[in-house]
């Protein structure tokens, strides 16, 4: 009996600790920009190594096909005409990565002027005066 009470204060104890333990853990730090470039070079290498894969795999399951007739012709079976692909294999070229374009360097600029008026208004489109 004396197990169990023991196990339950322990329990207890640990419940109770756990979240102060938490909160003493300092926020993780902000990634860099240099961090992300990295991160998102690295998501499209991962990218492109999938689509590599692919397309190994789509010629050896085409040259498993082959060996397939080829083997059933020469043992004189009847042998299923190659399905015409629905796609053939594409071959995904070597890796190429252009890091995007910071909005800055992209063209994408505010006009020079400051703004005299915000964009849009309460005003319903219906009551505003008529532009000729």
């Amino acid at each position: 009996m004396k197990m169990h009470l023991a196990a339950a204060v322990c329990a207890s104890v640990c419940a109770l600790a756990a979240p102060l333990a938490w909160a003493a853990l300092p926020a993780p730090p902000a990634p860099t920009p240099e961090a992300k470039a990295k991160a998102a070079e690295a998501a499209a290498r991962t990218a492109w190594s999938g689509k590599v894969e692919a397309y190994q795999l789509c010629q050896a399951q085409d040259r498993a096909a082959a060996n397939y007739r080829a083997n059933a012709a020469s043992a004189g079976k009847p042998a299923p005409a190659a399905a015409a692909a629905a796609t053939p294999c594409a071959d995904p070229g070597p890796f190429a990565y252009a890091p995007p374009q910071p909005l800055e360097g992209a063209g994408a600029h505010s006009p020079p002027q400051t703004a005299a008026s915000p964009p849009s208004s309460a005003q319903p489109a219906a009551a505003a005066p008529k532009q000729q």
